[in-house]
């Protein structure tokens, strides 16, 4: 038996080429490991990885099927297919809420022609009900804060501007003025003036602190803190000054200012003037 073996072996030719069949063998044994590699690789992958944002259209209501719509026709080049930014374009907009995308878009920030120190107030490319449609998007899409139901967002009792008053001295006046008009900030920023604002716009910025301006969520001012602070901020806007022109309500700067220079201008001239009939 050892015999016929080494006989058998002698007969192939030192380094020569393996049998066919050895051949084959190994190379499927070299496939199947490849493959379990790149199963195993990919597994670890998707485990791995954050949870897309793949938008479900079937679970979406209509109204934010809308929003959709107006979304991936004028947001998704900055905000991404699934809303979550695109970077040196646009953030992430997930867990925004409705509140912030309906007041950009109210206001006319969004959409933005271009990125600068801060984006002004212009006119708004969206219809309010539009603009309702997108946040409901948005909202069904990565939740975040949303304003109350309803339309009346502001306290018409004789107290709240009292209160409302009071509470926009302390947390609003420092960055807008005691007038409403706003005011300098740094590095080329600013507040904006309040004068334009509506309810839901003023109810917007407190809950979701856009640009420049801190969030007051419910733990720092209560949805009546909140409706009373629209009250006083409404009535200045509508109220008439009975002392005649207020020279832009920065309070008694410019109005000293003014009544110095007219003064003075006055008192020279009834000056020269009882001079000449000496």
């Amino acid at each position: 038996m050892t015999e016929q073996r080494r006989n058998r072996t002698s007969r192939l030719p030192a380094g020569g080429p393996r049998p066919v069949r050895s051949r084959l063998r190994r190379r499927f044994s070299n496939g199947l490991r490849l493959a379990g590699a790149l199963l195993v690789t990919g597994t670890a992958v998707l485990m791995l990885s954050p949870p897309s944002q793949a938008e479900d259209t079937a679970n979406l209501s209509d109204l934010a099927k809308e929003g959709k719509s107006l979304y991936d026709t004028s947001c998704i080049s900055c905000h991404a297919p699934n809303a979550e930014g695109v970077e040196g374009r646009g953030p992430s907009l997930i867990g925004v809420g409705s509140a912030a995308v309906e007041f950009q878009v109210d206001t006319g920030r969004m959409p933005a022609a271009r990125q600068e120190a801060q984006i002004p107030r212009k006119e708004p490319v969206f219809t309010e009900e539009q603009a309702r449609a997108m946040g409901e998007y948005i909202q069904q899409l990565g939740g975040g804060p949303q304003l109350p139901p309803g339309e009346e967002l502001r306290n018409e009792d004789e107290e709240a501007l009292a209160r409302g008053g009071r509470l926009f001295r302390i947390n609003c006046s420092s960055c807008h003025a005691f007038s409403t008009n706003g005011g300098a900030l740094s590095s080329g920023k600013y507040a904006p003036s309040l004068e334009p604002s509506s309810d839901r716009d003023i109810y917007g910025a407190m809950l979701t602190g856009p640009q420049n301006m801190p969030v007051f969520g419910d733990n720092q001012l209560t949805p009546e803190q909140k409706r009373d602070i629209i009250a006083y901020v409404q009535h200045l806007q509508s109220d008439v000054d009975p002392g005649g022109y207020d020279l832009g309500g920065f309070g008694p700067v410019p109005e000293g200012l003014v009544i110095f220079l007219v003064g003075m201008v006055g008192l020279v001239f009834t000056t020269l003037w009882i001079a000449g009939k000496s």
